[in-house]
């Protein structure tokens, strides 16, 4: 069976991204600040959760250089909310704040993606965030909606996704989009 880490980065959802792995997948759960070399090798994937953090608003610099070995890794990489911004940052995207978006929100695919896999082009997920980042280096814009032009991005060349909502909070169509990214690992 595949044995994920989810990186907690103080997310009240992470428990939600807990019960959604549990049903596809082992996971272990590990704070960020406890995070080290040694702990990465042993996993198939990499969930990174949202956080009560604002990038434009705080130094995210121990972020960036604790999650820099993800541009090196050959495992995929989920970045939820937050863990989809500190993914784009690493490739160098710019953060913006926006107008707050803390609902269910219709989210158009218009680029094939694995990890959207199963859904409908146009597909509700929550939202729950005031910032949003633009299309990083070697990324490619995957879905977007009325409230966010980066809802899903992917890496052009390795397993590297991101998305901008809460597919965790989101009912059946999150369960999908976890169990396709977790066949990837």
């Amino acid at each position: 069976m595949r044995h994920l880490l989810i990186i907690d980065f103080g997310s009240l959802k992470t428990p939600l991204i807990e019960e959604m792995v549990y049903e596809f997948a082992d996971y272990t759960t590990v704070p960020f600040h406890a995070l080290d070399s040694t702990t990465i090798k042993k996993f198939d994937g990499f969930i990174l959760s949202g956080a009560p953090i604002l990038i434009t608003e705080q130094d995210i610099s121990d972020y960036l250089e604790g999650l820099s070995w993800i541009k090196t890794t050959e495992k995929p990489v989920l970045g939820i909310c937050f863990g989809h911004q500190i993914l784009g940052l690493l490739y160098h995207a710019d953060a913006a704040r926006m107008k707050e978006c803390r609902s269910m929100n219709e989210i158009e695919q218009f680029v094939e993606c694995p990890i959207l896999n199963r859904l409908p082009q146009v597909f509700e997920m929550q939202e729950d965030h005031c910032e949003s980042i633009s299309i990083p280096e070697e990324f490619e814009l995957v879905a977007n909606s009325d409230e966010c032009i980066n809802e899903v991005m992917q890496h052009k060349h390795k397993a590297l996704y991101g998305v901008q909502f809460h597919p965790e909070s989101s009912g059946n169509l999150g369960a999908i989009l976890f169990e396709n990214f977790i066949e990837l690992c």
